[in-house]
Formats: C-alpha cells, structure tokens, sequence
C-alpha cells in the first residue's frame, strides 16, 4: 500500500510542484481576501481544469465561505479538496466473463503513448491472472510491430502480428482465431494511431470494430482511448471525435508523469462523462495504476498540508 501511494506521489510530482504548488502557497497566507478568488481561478485554469469547471469552483467556494463563515485558508483548503473530490467519477470495477474471450479495443492519437499502454495492460492483466494475447493491428508503424513484439517477449505475452502496410482488419481477424482456440481469456488490439480529422483512418478504425463484433458475441467488450496528459485540453476534442466514431467506454491517462497540469483528469470526467481506467505514472509495467480518485487528490494536494 505504501508503495503505491508513494508511487502516485512520484508520478505526480511536476503537477504537485507547478500549479497546485503555486495554490498551496496561495493558501498559505492565513486570511481570505477578494485577491484569493482571481489568483485561484487563474491558477485552476493553468492547472487545464479548463474555464468552465474552473469558474464553477471558485464560485461554490465563494458561496460556501459566505454561508459558513470562513476566514482561514485552512478550510478553504478542505472546501478546495471536497469541491475536486466531487468531480471525479470512481471507476468501475474491471471484470471479464470467464466463460468467453472478452476482447478489448485500444485506440488514440499518434504519440500518445497507445502502443507501450497496450503491453502495459497485457503485463497488468497477466499479473491478475488471465492469459492474454495482444494484437498488433498497427500496421501502419513498422517500429509498432516491433514495439509491441518486444514487450510481449518481456512480458512473456503471446503477440499476433502482421507485415507493414498490412490490413488491421486482417491481423484482428487472425488475433481473435488464435485466442479463440488457445482459449485465451483476453484479447488486446493495438490500433493505429490517427489523427480524429482522417476521415480514412477512423473508417478503418470502425472496420476493426466491425470484425471483431463479427468474430465474438459482444465484442469489443470494451474500447478505451488512451489520451496524452501533456497534451492538455487539446486533446478533449479529440477525444470525443473517437467517442463518437467507435463508442469509446474509457479513458486511459498516459504520460501523467511527464505533465505538469494534471488537472486535466478533471476536464476530461466534465467533457466526456467517461472514468478514467487507469493512469501512467512512469515507464515501468508497474506504474500503469488503476486509477484511484482519492490518491490522485492527495497527491496533487501533497505540499498543502
């Protein structure tokens, strides 16, 4: 337990130390004063909360200090911590039938880190138990192939691979026939990443759906879009074009590590309406987390006393 908790307080140290660093220093001062509200508002927004969340805080902060009587910025500090407490869905719990292949379809943007998340989630499954098997249906990227090849050796995952320029389609259609008679609990396709405005590559996307609804009932079980903390609210609109495009169900945050505005987790819960699944905390398997609101908050919140 320790170990995980110290693993999200490192993970998320460029966030801790940047913007929300700057809002403990803020609250440092003892006495609420009118200058309070402008610099948290700003500060929340650089944090990529993004406007409207933003504003929405400090206006509940504000009336909650008026009703309650509040003077000192310790309680403004509790009220700060419920008011980001309360934006963040709980994620459910992850379970697969065990009578059946359950298939999962992960899919994002170019350098969003889809392909090391995949072998990642292939190695955290593993670890639970479940025989898995990744497909890698990025055929577009030799260096995918290889990547995720790589990391199937490391992990000890069987992996189904096509040639470069290859049809997607094709290697999940020849993935789901092999975990299907190995009996494998669980299929990972690695897709290609696109970018949301290639008409093209979207269809091609909706076509791998297509053959793996074909090939199992129910399938994809699950679609998860792997999303760039660095990027930001660039990112949100993206992501809803793959929403709308192949019914995505969750959010994998990657690269948390590397970005100094975290706050983009709570952006992310408002624009789309989707849990956050899990959560990139550094390079190793292990620091794939299941995401977990209340360490997430304390870790961003850490220096606040």
């Amino acid at each position: 337990m320790t170990n995980q908790i110290e693993r999200w307080k490192s993970g998320l140290e460029k966030t801790r130390k940047s913007t929300f660093g700057r809002l403990a220093g803020l609250f440092g001062v003892g006495e609420i004063n009118p200058d309070t509200w402008d610099q948290m508002e700003g500060l929340l927004i650089q944090a990529d909360l993004g406007v409207e969340i933003s504003l929405q805080i400090v206006e509940e902060l504000k009336a909650k200090t008026q009703d309650e009587g509040w003077t000192k910025s310790e309680e403004l500090r509790a009220g700060l911590r419920e008011a980001l407490r309360a934006r963040l869905i709980s994620p459910p719990e992850i379970t697969f039938n065990p009578d059946e292949l359950n298939v999962i379809l992960v899919v994002g943007v170019n350098g969003s880190g889809k392909t090391t998340t995949v072998a990642k989630l292939g190695g955290h499954f593993k670890e639970q138990g479940y025989t898995v098997l990744l497909a890698a249906a990025d055929t577009f990227r030799a260096a995918a192939i290889d990547q995720i090849q790589n990391w199937g050796e490391r992990l000890g995952l069987r992996v189904i691979a096509g040639q470069p320029e290859g049809d997607p389609g094709a290697v999940t259609f020849d993935a789901l026939q092999s975990a299907i008679a190995k009996k494998d609990d669980l299929l990972i396709i690695d897709t290609a990443g696109r970018l949301h405005t290639r008409f093209n590559l979207m269809e091609e996307l909706k076509k791998i759906r297509r053959v793996a609804e074909k090939a199992v009932a129910g399938a994809p079980h699950a679609v998860w879009l792997v999303m760039d903390a660095t990027t930001g609210q660039n990112g949100l609109q993206q992501a809803k074009a793959f929403k709308e495009a192949v019914g995505v169900t969750g959010i994998i945050l990657a690269k948390l590590d590397s970005s100094a505005r975290g706050g983009i987790a709570f952006a992310i819960q408002h624009e789309l309406g989707l849990p956050i699944l899990f959560a990139g905390l550094g390079e190793q398997v292990e620091d794939l987390a299941v995401f977990n609101p209340e360490r997430f908050i304390d870790s961003i919140l850490a220096d606040f006393g």
